[in-house]
Order: C-alpha cells, then sequence, then structure tokens
C-alpha cells in the first residue's frame, strides 16, 4: 500500500502533530478511493442540489498569539502589551499587528471576530473541540467525532469528477479525520512541501516499476478478487463494486486532479507573491484545488506554541510568512471572483495568555482568542466582538467555536440538524449548538 507521511511540528504537550495516510489505491486490501466514490454516488442518489461553496480552513496548530496578531492592547501596561504596535488598515476604525502590513491593505476582504471565547487551554482537546465542535470525553489523540471536513466530504462530495472532496496540504492535522464517518472520508493528503523543487504528490504518483499497464493488471486483479467475495457475499453489499474500484484507479490518473495539484504551472510572480516557503506555497495549492473543484482543504499551519521569545518567532518569520501569504491570497481570491463562493477560515485552538511570562513568550490562553474568516459571501470588512482591556475575556458579543462553526456549515449549506450514528449507534448531531453569526450574514 502506499503509505503517506508529511512533516511534523511539536507542541509543548510533547505530541507530534504528523498524519499517515493509508492510500490503499495500489494494494490488494483496501481501497479508500474506491470508498469515497461510493459513498459519493451514494449521497447523489439521496437527491438535492448542494451549494456550490467551498472552504479554505487555515489551521494556526499550537495557538497564536490574538494580542499580537489581530487584537493589540497598546494602552494596557508593559506585561500585557507586549513589543508590538497597532497599524491602521484600509477599513477606518480597525488596527492590527504592524508585522501584518500587506494585510492591512486588504482588510476590507476578511473579518476578524475578536470575542471569541471557550475554556479549554489543553492542546490536544481544544483542538479536537475546534475541528469537530463537539469537547471530547477526555484528552484523546485521535478524533471521537468526526472532524468538519470529514462531514463536508461526506455531505457534500468533490464539486468535479477526478478529485477528492477533502485535502490536507501539507498533510492532516491531528483531530481533522472522520471517526465513525468511515475512512472514506479522511482526507486526502498531500504529504509534501509544495515549495520545494522536487514536490509531487505520492498519491498520485505512480512507483517507480509501476507502468500504467501494471496498474491495470492489478486493477483486474483486485477485481477477480473481488468476483470471489462477491460470490460468497449474500448481502449484496459487492454489487457494483468493480464500477467504484475502476473509477478510483481512475483517479489516481485523473487529467483533473493532475492538473489541479501541479503548482509548478502557476506562474513564477504568483508562487512569488505567496511567498516561496510551505506556509506560502500551501496557501497558493489550496486555492489551486479550491478553483479546480476540491470542496474543503485544510492547509496544516502549526508552530504557534510561542511559550518562549514569542516575539522574536513572531516578528522573525511567523507573522511576515503569513502576512504574505494572506495578503495574497485574498487579492488572488478577489481578482479571480473566488470570494462569493469559498469561505476562509482562519483560527488555532486557544489564543495566548495576556500576561507576558518569565521567558518572554506567551502561555495557553483559551478565554479569548481572534479567528479570521473571509469570503463565503458573507460581509467583510468588520472586526466583531470586543475584549477587555488586558485582552482576558470578551468585553462583549462573546462567540463560541460553535457560533463560528455554524457559520460555515450554513455557506456550505449542510444542516447541522442532521444525525449520524457513532459507534455506540447513538444519534450524534452534525453541530449540537451554535448559530450563524449575524453580523456576518447580514
Amino acid at each position: 500500500m502506499l503509505g503517506i507521511t508529511g512533516p511534523n511540528y511539536r507542541t509543548c504537550d510533547g505530541l507530534s502533530r504528523r498524519s499517515f495516510l493509508q492510500a490503499g489505491v495500489l494494494g490488494l486490501t483496501g481501497l479508500t478511493l474506491a470508498d469515497v466514490l461510493r459513498a459519493r454516488a451514494a449521497q447523489a442518489l439521496a437527491g438535492g442540489q448542494a451549494k456550490d461553496t467551498s472552504v479554505i480552513l487555515i489551521w494556526k496548530g499550537g495557538g497564536p498569539s490574538h494580542l499580537d496578531m489581530w487584537d493589540l492592547k497598546p494602552e494596557a501596561p508593559a506585561e500585557f502589551r507586549g513589543e508590538f504596535k497597532p497599524i491602521g488598515t484600509n477599513v477606518a476604525g480597525i488596527d492590527i499587528s504592524e508585522h501584518l502590513p500587506l494585510s492591512a491593505r486588504q482588510m476590507d476582504k476578511f473579518s476578524i471576530l475578536r470575542s471569541v471565547t471557550h475554556p479549554d487551554a489543553g492542546h490536544e482537546s481544544a483542538s479536537h473541540y475546534l475541528l469537530t465542535g463537539y469537547k471530547p470525553s477526555n484528552d484523546i489523540p485521535s478524533n471521537e467525532v468526526p472532524s468538519y471536513g470529514s462531514i463536508t466530504a461526506k455531505e457534500r462530495g468533490p464539486r468535479r469528477e477526478g478529485l477528492p472532496a477533502y485535502v490536507a496540504v501539507p498533510q492532516a492535522p491531528r483531530n481533522s479525520m472522520a471517526a465513525y464517518l468511515g475512512v472514506a472520508y479522511n482526507p486526502f493528503s498531500v504529504g509534501a512541501d509544495p515549495s520545494e523543487n522536487s514536490f509531487s504528490v505520492r498519491n498520485l504518483t505512480l512507483p517507480n516499476g509501476i507502468s500504467l499497464d501494471r496498474l491495470e493488471d492489478r486493477r483486474k486483479l483486485l477485481g477477480s478478487i473481488d468476483t470471489l467475495r462477491r460470490e460468497t457475499d449474500q448481502t449484496g453489499l459487492m454489487d457494483g463494486l468493480d464500477a467504484f474500484t475502476r473509477k478510483a484507479f481512475e483517479m489516481v490518473t485523473s487529467p483533473a486532479a493532475q492538473k489541479a495539484f501541479a503548482i509548478g504551472s502557476e506562474e513564477a510572480k504568483i508562487r512569488d507573491a505567496y511567498g516561496r516557503n510551505r506556509l506560502g506555497q500551501s496557501m497558493l495549492l489550496a486555492r489551486r484545488l479550491i478553483e479546480s473543484g476540491v470542496t474543503f482543504v485544510t492547509v496544516d499551519a502549526g508552530g504557534w506554541d510561542t511559550h518562549a521569545n514569542n516575539f522574536e518567532a513572531l516578528k522573525g518569520r511567523k507573522l511576515p510568512e503569513f502576512d504574505q501569504a494572506w495578503a495574497a491570497l485574498m487579492q488572488d481570491m478577489y481578482e479571480r471572483g473566488m470570494m462569493q463562493n469559498t469561505l476562509v477560515l482562519v483560527w488555532g485552538e486557544f489564543g495566548r495568555t495576556p500576561r507576558i511570562n518569565g521567558n518572554a513568550g506567551r502561555d495557553h490562553w483559551p478565554g479569548a482568542l481572534s479567528v479570521v474568516m473571509a469570503g463565503g459571501g458573507l460581509k467583510m470588512g468588520q472586526a466583531i466582538g470586543q475584549t477587555d482591556a488586558k485582552a482576558e475575556y470578551p468585553k462583549d458579543r462573546p462567540l463560541a467555536p460553535e457560533d463560528v462553526l455554524a457559520t460555515m456549515y450554513q455557506v456550505l449549506g449542510i444542516d447541522t440538524e442532521r444525525e449520524y450514528f457513532n459507534e455506540a449507534e447513538r444519534p450524534v448531531k452534525i453541530l449540537g449548538t451554535g448559530q450563524p453569526i449575524a453580523e456576518l450574514i447580514g
């Protein structure tokens, strides 16, 4: 089987955020892509027309500092306000960090939610909460309920034949999997850094020594094995498997998929605009995938767990790289007419402590975090909600993570009241609580 692994980063709990996806395309024991196609066909049979909308999630794993990016407090005492100063944006009355100058010129194309709050300060449990909408029963290392990327894959499927519905770039963050929905709805993990000259998507690249003819031979052999299985199957579940298997193999060499992932075909000036680094090229690849017909893309933009040297880490690399890529994405999507139908969501599992610690860092702080949303036909150019004088808690308009997700699901046209049965055969709603944010919906 094809093993897909990617780079990783660590948070202070010592757990490595590393994904491992068994594609199972060329093997004889699993057909993940076939499962995806089979599920997609079943969804189509259910009837109804889905909205032609999509989502890019930029996941800042580790917990980005709201005070040093989107919600500066220049009047607070020095041990809270930190080193950075606010600058104006192209929307009157909204200031952001001086280390986000390019984003400041694009403020009219996105909105900031400054009053999101929740009670969980643990990396794993908070990540599970914000990537699924459900608090886990304990600090688990994997999904207890499906991620919203997986739910989107199940409910919507891909927007174009020959492409996966749900893709992770460069890899899938922890807690972004399908849980009891099944592996068919796990993300299709790119598994490589798109900024590297040797970048290729191993899921779509035939191993050395495997030609298209040999691939076809393996497909026929797999079909024979399934025929034997079908002869002993009395449930009818194997009926039609050959067609799905054929489509799964076709996806491996799908022209649409090959074109979508071919980031090297982008003009040099566009690649330069995003930044020739992992984050910049990952965000560019996300735009390409959405434009090609993928429905949900997660960009793993982790590494924000700044317990020490917070300000050096942010101004030295993290903020300049994000600023360049984010501003380029906003401008690029606007010029391509993608802002109406593509929602971009930027957040991590929590914010950082307002009080600076003895190592010039900030620790975990879920009492307040800033969330950025763009596109999706929502109302942009806003700063919604306020925190108190030290950015510790919401001063007004407190928002829960579920409210953010309810807004996202509304853009996607997914009914949050729909229920799935978990492993205990109990019904679980897509989202238990939360209301779309009125200021964004209009």
